[in-house]
């Protein structure tokens, strides 16, 4: 079952009101949790790595700055779709370009995987669904904000 249908990463600790975000949307944007979330009754977690030094947290925050003010591929998401209509298989993923124009799961996977990490499966491949099952049941991953609203 989906949990999730949305990730974003974090690239500035602060409270509800005041912790940064980059995720893809309708291109790739750089803002508050709050300005985006607060009121809208969509609901949101936090999950912080705990297997990270400063110099990797460093390197992954510089990547996903680096993808602000990109595109939205509304062909990945089509590929998606295509590869969970056909059991989930990474077939019509392999196809999509990936490099340019990012889709959120694909952007938060890239930018772990500068220090080697993934969340299960290919970067390519991952999923927000896929990043939610890994970070909720992975030790390595504390849960700093449970998924609540925001108000």
């Amino acid at each position: 079952m989906t949990k999730v249908n949305h990730v974003g990463i974090v690239v500035e600790d602060g409270d509800e009101k005041t912790v940064v975000i980059v995720e893809a949307l309708n291109s790739v944007k750089k803002h508050t949790m709050w300005s985006q979330y607060a009121n809208t009754g969509h609901k949101v977690a936090i999950y912080r790595p705990l297997n990270l030094n400063e110099k990797e947290l460093e390197a992954i925050t510089a990547k996903a700055n680096s993808y602000v003010g990109q595109g939205y591929s509304y062909t990945k998401i089509a590929a998606h779709y295509l590869d969970w209509l056909f059991g989930s298989v990474y077939f019509f993923r392999r196809f999509a370009s990936m490099d340019n124009d990012p889709i959120c799961s694909w952007l938060v996977a890239k930018c772990y995987q500068v220090v080697g990490k993934r969340f299960g499966v290919d970067a390519d491949a991952a999923s927000p669904d896929d990043i939610w099952d890994y970070v909720s049941t992975n030790k390595n991953y504390r849960c700093m904000r449970a998924l609540r609203e925001v108000f």
